[in-house]
């Protein structure tokens, strides 16, 4: 709806600039805003005031010239002007009626998909492979997830890339523990099941045996320059710790697989030509003897300029190397449009500058965009960054269980007659989706509180509230014995609230063009949650099976299929499964 009435006002500017009243060189941003108060219509623009300075006119006076030259549509039946000059508009009833129908009958809601696909490469979870992925892997995996559902919904061309931390000096120290357990005649997989204290093992010893540390030292220099024995034990670790991340993923529905890993080590025989041609586009300098790019536009507090650190004085690479190595692989390889990273707030400048450093040395196109998608930090019901009791970072593997043990406790006190395996199948469900959403749910940018309590409750913007709102729907369908593709007749918006909820329906497609273009996926969250609260409304107002006939109940059956319908795909772009009885 917003989208149809900024073009119809678009249309309307350039009317008014080819008879004059409009300066041709006024370039206003058309903003559409739903209305707070239904009494002064469904939405509303401050078009007028926003252009009267320019058109020397009173705003009410250029209000009512946007109005005598508004293209005829069907979109809307009345059009005012209230207060200073806002411009208030009146949806068209019927024109609900044809977007919801229309909904109906599409496999795919109606949303088309999008006309000018884009090759688009998402950086998304890529934890570390030395350890077990904790809670602050959450954030990146599920966020990067639901952007990526919704743009491959929309019809892009997805390309989902791993960038995991599987190479640099800390594997040296895990290689030669490996070697100490072999020589023992241990078994290495056992010993990796539990990577935390692996990891913890290594590093007592490389902190207490000089010799030990001096190998782990020989063992980086081995393995960066091909040995084959390092090698093995390098893929026999990486094999391990992946396994690990892919039970992981598939336990939180994120759509990573082993085929989308591509991690640091993918680039390493490429860091070399990196610092050459940084090199030969004149962009490298040396200070101390490590070789940098410093960028006018990034300067310290004395105004001196920052350095990117390319190559370090003992010859070893950086981030910053390895990402410009991506970001060329992305461009030359991919043929990416756009590159999206899900990482970390705290990473901003790191990304700012390389982005910077790509494009100067031509690595990306100019018209490729390269964007930062910063999430906040997971905190504690204690404001600091979320750990265990135990003053440990939380497992992620770990707070999933205990969040399926917990939803099961609470699906059983509701439900003390249920069959156990119903009621494992429904909290295993449950739990999931509750971490997932609590998370999505915020602003990525912000940093929010972890708590079982909040995210399990069954009142409020949470998963069990919107997965109780899709059973409550489909229990209509199971109590009228009515198959949805039976349902007949038109839909009837007569009630006040039959048009509330055909109104936010007929909002999705806004709302994923939002979200795949911002990578905001609490918009998604928060359009579900108004979605439930309004078939609610009309559940209470407006009788189903009970109503007054049958056209009526036909089109309220019409409705409430839609608002199912809606409802698990918004959340399946999400990542959440949805559940027919809880």
């Amino acid at each position: 709806m917003k989208v149809q009435l900024q073009q119809l006002l678009e249309q309307t500017v350039a009317s008014l600039k080819q008879q004059g009243i409009i300066p041709a060189d006024a370039q206003p941003r058309v903003q559409v805003d739903r209305t707070k108060d239904k009494s002064h219509g469904d939405l509303a623009t401050n078009l007028a005031m926003m252009l009267s300075k320019a058109a020397g006119k009173n705003p009410r006076e250029l209000a009512q010239l946007i109005i005598d030259n508004l293209p005829e549509s069907s979109l809307v039946t009345k059009v005012d002007i209230a207060g200073p000059g806002f411009i208030n508009f009146f949806l068209n009833p019927l024109w609900l009626v044809e977007q919801v129908e229309a909904a109906l009958i599409d496999p795919r809601l109606g949303i088309e998909p999008i006309a000018d696909p884009q090759t688009i490469v998402v950086d998304y979870s890529s934890p570390n492979l030395a350890k077990e992925m904790h809670v602050g892997h959450l954030r990146s995996s599920i966020i990067g997830d639901a952007v990526t559902r919704t743009l491959e919904f929309q019809g892009h061309k997805l390309v989902r890339q791993n960038h995991v931390g599987d190479w640099g000096t800390q594997f040296g120290m895990l290689l030669a523990y490996m070697e100490e357990l072999q020589a023992k005649g241990q078994e290495i997989n056992s010993n990796l099941s539990n990577l935390e204290v692996f990891y913890r093992a290594a590093k007592q010893r490389f902190d207490e045996s000089e010799a030990f540390a001096t190998r782990a030292r020989n063992l980086v220099v081995e393995l960066q320059s091909g040995d084959e024995h390092c090698n093995q034990l390098w893929r026999e670790f990486n094999e391990v710790s992946l396994s690990h991340c892919q039970e992981t993923y598939d336990r939180l529905g994120v759509s990573l697989t082993r085929a989308d890993v591509r991690g640091e080590s993918a680039y390493n025989d490429d860091l070399n030509q990196v610092v050459a041609d940084l090199d030969q586009a004149g962009l490298l300098k040396e200070d101390q003897g490590a070789k940098c790019v410093f960028l006018d536009e990034f300067k310290n507090k004395d105004g001196d300029p920052l350095p990117v650190i390319i190559q370090k004085k003992d010859g070893g690479f950086l981030y910053a190397t390895t990402d410009l190595a991506a970001m060329r692989y992305r461009q030359r390889e991919l043929n990416a449009d756009r590159v999206l990273y899900f990482v970390d707030a705290r990473q901003g400048l790191h990304f700012q500058q390389v982005f910077t450093v790509a494009r100067n040395a031509g690595f990306v196109k100019p018209a490729t965009s390269l964007e930062h998608m910063p999430f906040g930090t997971v905190m504690g019901e204690d404001g600091k960054p979320f750990k265990t009791r135990s003053g440990t970072v939380a497992k992620l593997a770990d707070l999933l269980t205990e969040a399926q043990n917990r939803a099961y406790d609470l699906v059983k006190s509701k439900n003390p007659d249920m069959a156990e395996q119903d009621l494992r199948n429904i909290a295993d469900v449950v739990g999931i989706a509750s971490v997932k959403y609590a998370d999505l749910s915020k602003n990525r940018t912000s940093d929010y509180m972890f708590s079982f309590d909040q995210m399990l409750s069954f009142e409020g913007n949470t998963a069990p509230y919107l997965l109780y709102a899709y059973t409550r729907v489909a229990s209509v369908f199971e109590k009228a014995e009515v198959n949805a593709s039976e349902l007949t007749g038109s839909v009837l918006l007569e009630h006040e609230k039959e048009l509330d909820l055909a109104s936010k329906l007929v909002q999705f497609n806004e709302v994923i063009t939002s979200v795949a273009r911002l990578g905001y996926p609490h918009l998604l969250c928060n359009y579900l949650y108004e979605l439930a609260g309004l078939f609610s409304s009309f559940y209470e107002a407006c009788p189903i099976l009970k109503a007054e006939t049958e056209a009526q109940k036909q089109s309220r059956l019409k409705l409430a299929w839609l608002t199912a319908r809606t409802l698990k795909q918004g959340l399946s772009l999400l990542g959440i499964n949805t559940l027919e009885r809880m």
